[in-house]
């Protein structure tokens, strides 16, 4: 394991508790690291090409969909899988719903389907061509699906799945989507932007421009902070002004990002360098390099802090 600058984050006001769900598709294998120390407590084996992950730290759950066969795992907090269900090949984006449950996207099927906390069908609604990644507003009220090949966000009543708004996006191919400050922001893959949505009126509030491919959208410490494929970088954002900051290196093909639990860095997955990095969110310094198996993606929020340690 390769770690640069370890004892920045062991000095982090950060508490032992703080876990990574990291999937690794090339490998079909999940890490489950601890982020404040950097330390590797667990790989377990998941057939099928896991990609999207959503770790409910209130459930104590973890969950993560086999991108090849659309088969949904749930992970405990010590790594082991303790269930599975067949959602169908098309099954990908995750979100844990606050107060248990989940939705998840049919991409081929091209819909939104919410799951209780049993894992039983609570309703499925149809969502844009080629949902990709799905959000949901802290307070349980909106969820939102990027529906790539529509071009389009999608915004639902998360309790009924009653449609209330579908907004074109500021880019084309919007693939992650994330909730902040009262808004869903994009990362529109075919037009290096990043698509401000607001869910009350319905509308493109603003937009922000990105790297080359940008894939997903995270906060932290007041800041935004979104993954350039082929760029190999970060872009980081103000999210009031929209205003960009800087461009900072991370590793090649970053895809999935997400905050840490102390709000004072983000962790990404690095697709090509097989490394999860994790980046200071005032001084942008990198402050841990962890060797993840082949192809690590992270597509969800993959980061948490354990309510019951």
């Amino acid at each position: 394991m390769r770690l640069a600058a370890l004892l920045l984050m062991l000095a982090s006001p950060a508490l032992a508790g703080d876990l990574a769900f990291v999937t690794s598709q090339n490998a079909d294998m999940v890490t489950l690291v601890d982020t404040v120390t950097g330390t590797v407590l667990a790989r377990t084996p998941v057939p099928g090409k896991p990609a999207p992950v959503a770790y409910d730290p209130p459930a104590g759950r973890a969950y993560v969909i086999a991108a090849d066969t659309g088969r949904l795992f749930v992970l405990d907090e010590q790594g082991d899988i303790t269930e599975s269900l067949d959602l169908g090949e098309g099954a990908f984006g995750l979100a844990a719903a606050p107060g248990g449950g989940l939705f998840v996207t049919d991409w081929y099927g091209a819909r939104l389907i919410r799951l209780d906390s049993d894992l039983q069908k609570m309703w499925e609604v149809p969502t844009g061509a080629a949902p990709a990644g799905v959000a949901v507003s802290d307070d349980g009220q909106w969820v939102a699906t990027a529906d790539r090949d529509a071009d389009a966000v999608s915004i639902f009543d998360a309790q009924s799945g009653a449609l209330l708004h579908r907004v074109a996006t500021a880019g084309p191919h919007p693939f992650g989507i994330t909730w902040h400050g009262g808004r869903f922001w994009t990362a529109d893959v075919q037009g290096d932007t990043v698509s401000v949505i607001d869910p009350v009126a319905g509308s493109l509030a603003g937009q922000v421009p990105t790297g080359s491919h940008p894939y997903a959208v995270a906060f932290a410490g007041g800041r935004g902070f979104v993954t350039n494929q082929y760029a190999g970088t970060l872009t980081v954002f103000d999210p009031a002004s929209l205003a960009v900051l800087t461009e900072i290196p991370v590793g090649d093909y970053p895809e999935g990002i997400s905050p840490l639990p102390d709000g004072a860095a983000v962790a990404v997955a690095n697709w090509e360098s097989d490394t999860l990095t994790v980046v200071d969110a005032e001084s942008l310094a990198i402050t841990a390099e962890i060797d993840m198996p082949s192809g690590p993606r992270a597509f969800g929020q993959f980061t948490g802090r354990q309510v019951s340690p």
